[in-house]
């Protein structure tokens, strides 16, 4: 059997993870993940790791030289967003300089480069957004992933994907960042109330659903850009009280604010979310319903509570 060869960076982060399960339960791939850790954090895991630092020429030169890997899943980015407003040359780094040496490297090897990108490309003025709508983000972390998405062709004209995704929630194993559905979750079962905006609109996105899209991109060799998002647009206060409810948390400690009465250094968009008949369309690609979702998240959290 001949074998497809995929490497994943980021591989310790909530979708790298979800991702190297995903693509494990493909026979016909041979998965080696990648992160700046010595080891994976995932423990339940197959296939091999190595540790491997993106900005890294020498570390990015000896992977591809060792694995010479057919696809390539970028899942590695800085995605603080208030911080790359505030740590600009290091954002760029990782989220612009890094992809143009895995371009660089997909385009000398014949590798294809599947690129992981953002909502926040967009400024949020006329979501739910399509594929050709015109990016314009409005802080430095949109930008760096726009040029992130172009540095990406650098692969090759037909050699490049870009997957664009909306707020990702799920589990993961030793996650250095929480994200919205387990902080929220967390926040209101120790009784804390919780402001949460209902002037930004989004639509939520499962880790698991976001692994399956990426696979089927790299199944059906895609060229080109995709949205890979949940279908239901929800204002983020909407999606913290499905959050509180599947839970069984007091949705009463939920505060009402619109995004004016927080101060932070970077804008948000206010209204993106993805129209995602494309992927639906091409990719197969099928979400789950957002409660269903939270629900399967709950569940992981209370198994994962009872082991041992």
């Amino acid at each position: 059997m001949l074998f497809q060869r995929i490497l994943v960076t980021g591989a310790n982060g909530l979708l790298g993870q979800a991702l190297v399960e995903r693509l494990a339960r493909e026979p016909g791939y041979d998965v080696l993940a990648t992160g700046r850790q010595a080891e994976p954090l995932n423990t339940g895991a197959s296939g091999g790791y190595v540790s491997m630092d993106v900005t890294s020429p020498s570390d990015v030169r000896a992977v591809f030289d060792d694995f010479a890997p057919d696809v390539v899943v970028n899942c590695a980015a800085m995605t603080q967003v208030d911080a790359c407003e505030s740590e600009r040359e290091r954002c760029w780094k990782v989220n612009v300089d890094a992809v143009d040496l895995l371009a660089r490297a997909c385009l000398a090897g014949g590798s294809r480069l599947v690129q992981v990108s953002t909502d926040f490309v967009f400024d949020g003025r006329s979501g739910p957004y399509r594929e050709n709508d015109r990016p314009a983000p409005v802080n430095f972390y949109g930008r760096s992933k726009l040029a992130a998405e172009n540095a990406a062709r650098g692969a090759g004209m037909d050699r490049w994907s870009v997957v664009r995704t909306v707020l990702v929630f799920g589990t993961g194993e030793r996650l250095s960042r929480s994200n919205f559905v387990l902080w929220v979750a967390g926040e209101l079962a120790e009784g804390r109330p919780v402001r949460v905006v209902t002037d930004q609109f989004r639509t939520p996105t499962w880790s698991a659903d976001l692994a399956d899209g990426i696979e089927r991109v790299i199944r059906f060799g895609k060229t080109g850009t995709y949205h890979i998002s949940g279908r239901e647009l929800l204002s983020v206060h909407e999606a913290a009280r499905a959050v509180a409810e599947v839970f069984g948390h007091d949705p009463d400690l939920l505060l009402p604010v619109d995004g004016r009465s927080f101060s932070q250094p970077a804008p948000r968009p206010l209204h993106t979310g993805f129209l995602i008949l494309k992927a639906e369309t091409e990719l197969g690609y099928r979400p789950t319903p957002f409660r269903r979702a939270l629900a399967a998240v709950r569940d992981t959290l209370a198994c994962s509570e009872s082991r041992p």
